[in-house]
């Protein structure tokens, strides 16, 4: 009987989500062999990932895997990988913004980077979206820490903050902000906005789908009819955006809207994309403060024009997340801020049974 494969992982928070975090020359080289690991490591097959460290939710069913730069004028390659929960798959096509913010800080542990003495700048080439994202991770003494006093809607505690700038985020994966070439759309009867910026997305009304977009996270799932409409909308858009095979992806990522209760631009309700998120997604966040400045989506119609500099203030569900949309010297690209915080919570070595590992393989 083949002794287990013994793994170098690395658990860290990052944002509202958690991630088990590879070197990339630690995994194998091979594609499909190192979707196996990961299948095999985080547990997908039961809602619960029982038999693997995935936490059975769709914010810690995450893996990121970090190596030295294939792009010039940036730090370290990102490639962020979405597992399966019930099914034993893995998702490459999306990015996550909230594991962004945990790259930063691993890289530089890991001896990819150099810390600087106060503050590091990390540039992070997203393999995924061909996109860069810089990462300021706090290193006073050129050490990394995550202690301090920045607090984030939906995490318990304080931390350091990490803050994260998406340089050109338009077009992460159908190479434009509106893909269909129109502000509003309709769908399956509904009027849409569908953007891609960090992440694409389909924003709706949410009281065009019978809702009023402050009910809490758990209500969505609950409605099954409700859930299976938005679904049947996500890939309508999907198709229309030029992502034919939305159904068996991950994206584009649905999202309600509705007028602002508690001061903010708006209030969103973020599918990812088969339950409601408790919070709100970082990429999610990105494309709506992006879609609010952009004339004629619903988004700006909901929260009124806005030009950058500015910020856009986005209610969800456990809070407030503010995006701030601003633009470089010599350049009118829009260039999206936010402020994260990460925490390290284990490091060791995950052990995948040699069985598993080609079963894995054998299905992927």
């Amino acid at each position: 009987m083949a002794d287990p494969v013994s793994i170098p992982c690395v658990l860290i928070r990052g944002g509202t989500s958690r991630a088990a975090f590879f070197l990339r020359s630690d995994l194998p080289a091979e594609p499909g062999l190192r979707d196996a690991v990961l299948i095999a490591a985080m547990g997908p097959g039961h809602e619960l990932h029982v038999d693997g460290i995935g936490g059975g939710n769709p914010a810690t069913s995450k893996a990121a895997i970090v190596g030295p730069s294939s792009r010039p004028g940036t730090d370290v390659d990102y490639l962020f990988a979405h597992v399966g929960i019930r099914e034993r798959s893995v998702d490459l096509s999306p990015i996550c913004g909230n594991i962004l913010a945990a790259v930063g800080p691993f890289a530089i542990e890991a001896g990819l980077v150099p810390a600087g003495d106060g503050t590091t700048t990390v540039r992070v080439h997203n393999v995924n979206t061909g996109k860069i994202v810089e990462a300021e991770v706090a290193t006073p003494g050129r050490r990394v820490t995550y202690e301090g006093g920045t607090s984030i809607a939906g995490v318990p505690g304080t931390g350091a903050a990490v803050r994260l700038a998406f340089l050109d985020a338009a077009g992460a994966k159908t190479g434009a902000l509106l893909p269909t070439g129109r502000p509003v759309d309709l769908i399956d009867g509904v009027p849409v906005s569908c953007v891609d910026a960090a992440t694409p997305v389909v924003l709706v009304r949410a009281a065009d789908l019978g809702k009023s977009g402050h009910e809490p996270a758990a209500h969505y799932l609950a409605d099954t009819a409700f859930m299976a409409r938005l679904e049947r909308l996500r890939v309508a858009a999907g198709r229309a955006m030029g992502l034919p095979d939305a159904a068996e992806r991950v994206i584009p990522k649905p999202v309600l809207l509705a007028a602002a209760v508690e001061g903010g631009a708006l209030c969103a309700r973020y599918f990812t994309p088969h339950e409601c998120h408790k919070a709100l997604a970082i990429g999610g966040a990105v494309a709506i403060a992006t879609a609010v400045a952009t004339p004629g989506t619903i988004a700006a119609a909901l929260a009124g024009p806005a030009r950058p500099p500015t910020t856009v203030d986005i209610e969800h569900p456990s809070g407030r997340l503010p995006v701030r949309l601003a633009t470089r010297p010599g350049d009118g690209v829009p260039v999206a801020g936010v402020v994260r915080t990460a925490r390290r919570l284990f490091e060791g070595r995950i052990l995948v049974r040699h069985a598993d590992l080609v079963a894995s393989h054998a299905a992927a």
